[in-house]
């Protein structure tokens, strides 16, 4: 039978055995394995289509074998920590979808293929959606699935179940460990156990790499979706803010966060944001916004060939490692027949203006979707509080000085808001700027820097980060495997103007098909242990 998640009903007994054990709600029996194998980790969302089509293999198959993939590595073993809950109807759902294709009906590519999503996404079913937080996990389960995962379900894929996250996406305290929640506890990097995941969408980026499915959704607000995918090796696209509906997710800030995919290669990218990209009633997206049917179209050969890169060059001699890395990456953008041009851009120039945009609108949005959820935590004072009386499992690594800050501000018609909102504008004007005077087509830099080991006294200690720019701006971001430094994997970002997914689609896929640089994890305990 399938991993079995409390409903509503029980939800009371769930958060008193979440609080006294530390455990996740990944409890239930196994689940036999088929008998047919695959290589899970060099699966493709084709590779397992094919599989399907040909009978190989069929949708209840894919989530058995997924299933007992995270039971071995992820509840058990390893305990990496990666997945919060299974989905209890995640097998029923794949049956129904296997009884539609021998009924000759495939709803498209992502028909039968085992997807996870954020835990800040909602799902209205029997799952939690609790932003890693326990305070949410005895509110009412959303009224209706967020809008991308009504999409998701209409286009066939099978919602396997919810990912550990930085908690409240990382915007609760300061000191905080990316990928450690009060729900979930610490979700761990599948290169080495000892390194921290990055975050806030921390438990989709390590369960692509551990092949604990073959995509999955995270959210970014800022680096929550770029940082872990270059920490864990995978490839991770930002869209431009309001490509992909906002509608049911926890929100931190209307201007800035997005939904996106995270994937093993930039294809499989492409496959989900070709769902999860669609105009939203309850969300409307920018009257300039532009919607792809298929961005896979843009995936064609020699994608890099005359293309104008602008290389961040203020971002190079800043890590020695990250750049053994990139400059031979630049080398293969060269050999490919890009382009290369020297640029600055400041990514720390808008950080005073960010943070105040964020206190705002995180209070303003938060508590409006805590009105239309229900349950006891209705405010920011109500959450605090909460906290405050479960200190041992919610506060003991570090605290919640950001919601206080949020707390303390007024509202959206605030002059300090609008104030510091107007000076985060400059951010779309300085990158959209910088690509016409160059006449460039993207900007390319290091993600970031080696993942850091997890600390839960001084918290996280990254080295350097490219995510703010694109993610102030609002602008699309993809970063693709580039290389390791001592065994940690590295990315390499692409940055353009709003609505260029395909651009970036299309250089990324050149890229990666040039470099081959992503390898699955080996779950080292240490990034010192043999390779």
């Amino acid at each position: 039978m399938a991993d079995r998640i409390p409903s509503t009903l029980d939800r009371r007994t769930f958060l008193g055995a979440a609080l006294a054990t530390g455990a996740t709600a990944l409890v239930g029996a196994e689940v036999k394995a088929p008998a047919t194998r695959l290589d899970l980790e060099t699966a493709t969302v084709d590779s397992l289509q094919a599989g399907l089509v040909a009978g190989r293999w069929t949708a209840v198959d894919l989530v058995k074998q997924h299933q007992a993939r995270i039971r071995a590595l992820d509840r058990s073993g390893l305990r990496l920590g990666a997945v919060l809950e299974l989905n209890p109807e995640a097998l029923a759902i794949a049956a129904a979808l296997d009884s539609e294709r021998r009924a000759g009906k495939v709803r498209g590519p992502l028909h039968g293929i085992p997807v996870l999503l954020k835990d800040n996404i909602d799902t209205a079913d029997r799952m939690h959606t609790t932003a890693g937080s326990l305070a949410l996990a005895e509110a009412p389960a959303p009224v209706r699935d967020a809008f991308l995962v009504a999409r998701l379900r209409a286009a066939g894929a099978v919602v396997l179940g919810k990912t550990n996250l930085s908690e409240w996406a990382n915007f609760r305290g300061n000191r905080s460990s990316s990928g450690w929640s009060g729900r979930g506890g610490q979700t761990r990097n599948p290169h080495a156990l000892d390194r921290s995941p990055s975050g806030s969408s921390s438990g989709s980026a390590a369960a692509v790499a551990a092949a604990f499915c073959p995509v999955a959704v995270g959210t970014e607000t800022d680096g929550s979706i770029v940082s872990p995918a270059n920490a864990c090796g995978i490839v991770g696209l930002k869209p431009t803010v309001g490509l992909v509906s906002r509608s049911g997710i926890i929100p931190i800030s209307h201007t800035q966060d997005t939904a996106g995919p995270m994937a093993r290669t930039v294809r499989d990218a492409a496959l989900l944001l070709g769902v999860l990209a669609a105009p939203d009633p309850r969300d409307p997206a920018p009257a300039d916004a532009h919607f792809e049917v298929d961005y896979t179209r843009f995936l064609v050969p020699n994608g890099l060939r005359g293309a104008r890169l602008g290389v961040v060059k203020n971002l190079l001699g800043v890590h020695q490692r990250v750049d053994a890395v990139l400059r031979p990456a630049l080398e293969i953008l060269k050999a490919a027949g890009a382009e290369l041009i020297e640029v600055e851009l400041r990514s720390s120039a808008y950080d005073d203006a960010e943070y105040e945009v964020l206190l705002f609108e995180f209070k303003a949005g938060l508590e409006a979707y805590f009105a239309g959820r229900g349950g006891a935590v209705r405010d920011l004072a109500a959450l605090m509080a909460f906290n405050e009386a479960h200190r041992k499992e919610e506060l003991t690594h570090f605290g919640q000085e950001i919601l206080a800050q949020a707390q303390a501000k007024g509202g959206l018609n605030d002059p300090a808001y609008r104030k510091a909102l107007e000076a985060c504008g400059q951010a779309r004007r300085d990158i959209t700027g910088l690509l016409q005077r160059h006449n460039l087509q993207a900007l390319v830099a290091p993600t970031g820097g080696p993942a850091w080991l997890v600390d839960h006294v001084n918290g996280d200690s990254g080295s350097l980060s490219f995510s703010s720019p694109a993610a102030v701006a609002g602008c699309p971001h993809l970063t693709v495997p580039a290389g390791f430094a001592a065994g940690l994997p590295l990315g390499l970002s692409f940055v353009a103007g709003p609505w260029q997914e395909g651009t970036l689609l299309r250089l990324g896929h050149a890229f990666e098909q040039a470099s081959r640089a992503r390898r699955a994890p080996v779950f080292p305990a240490t990034s010192a242990a043999p390779r």
